[in-house]
């Protein structure tokens, strides 16, 4: 299938006989594992999870979550919306499944805070302050992000553009320099419009920042600066919680260093709305 897969299975003959039935289910649902939390998958084949962790040192990698990612990053590419759409049948086949929904959110969280790497963080959020201009780029269902993350930044920032359609609004981007930022949201089945625009900014010398899934995003290349957030879900639909916490913190350290002028801002727009009418006021 893949060579993730091709490595599983060539190790099976040395394998312990607890890692040889976790490594022969995976080979049994490649399909369906890759967004199996370490606590599921210890579940489906009745196994400890620390089998399940030692399971994937002994392949090589530091951890479940590292396996996790290659699996995924194998699987996401040959799965259309129609089988990710059956997958979900078969993960959340029972009434109780609702909760598992909520739970892989939650981890989806966990393992977000987990990888997060504080130092590219840093840098982005002082990267998109120095910036003269910046362009957001999200495209298909990445487009909720971009424009949550476009509607904050734009009453902090000044010069805060979001990019929706390539084929009208890419003359935004004559003038491109070093002294902006482009910011590329793209998780699995990434979209080329986004990588494009993320590999256009480098070669003008914009600072790039990629917020995705993993570090095999066909977006890390083209970004000086890699955001990662856990999107795994076993569904056609894409699960934004993670990411959009990840945005969230990024808006939050970027309003705090902008305090004052954001205090001040908010005071006029308050004025503004006020004169008309935007906000529901319940009548005394």
């Amino acid at each position: 299938m893949s060579n993730i897969y091709q490595l599983i299975a060539s190790k099976i003959p040395q394998m312990s006989k607890s890692q040889a039935k976790v490594a022969k289910y995976i080979l049994e649902n490649p399909n369906l594992v890759p967004f199996f939390t370490v606590g599921k998958l210890a579940e489906k084949t009745g196994v400890s999870e620390a089998t399940i962790v030692r399971f994937a040192n002994f392949l090589g990698y530091s951890g479940y979550p590292e396996l996790q990612q290659y699996m995924q990053h194998s699987v996401q590419k040959q799965l259309t919306t129609v089988e990710r759409l059956q997958m979900s049948h078969h993960v959340y086949e029972h009434e109780k499944g609702v909760y598992d929904i909520f739970q892989d959110d939650i981890h989806n969280i966990k393992s977000t805070m987990e990888q997060l790497d504080l130092d590219a963080f840093k840098q982005a959020v002082d990267s998109i302050l120095k910036a003269n201009r910046i362009y957001i780029v999200a495209n298909r269902s990445a487009t909720s992000l971009g424009i949550f993350l476009h509607y904050y930044l734009q009453i902090i920032l000044n010069n805060v553009h979001i990019l929706k359609s390539m084929e009208t609004e890419v003359e935004k981007t004559y003038d491109l320099n070093e002294k902006d930022v482009v910011i590329g949201i793209s998780f699995s089945r990434y979209t080329n419009s986004t990588i494009k625009m993320l590999s256009y900014g480098k070669k003008k010398g914009a600072t790039t920042i990629a917020i995705t899934d993993n570090l095999l995003s066909p977006l890390v290349p083209n970004a000086d600066i890699v955001l990662t957030a856990s999107s795994q879900m076993p569904t056609f639909i894409d699960s934004f919680v993670a990411p959009l916490s990840l945005i969230n913190a990024l808006i939050t350290f970027i309003g705090k260093e902008k305090i004052n002028d954001i205090q001040m801002k908010l005071e006029t727009l308050e004025d503004i709305w006020d004169h008309f009418g935007i906000f529901y006021k319940e009548e005394l």
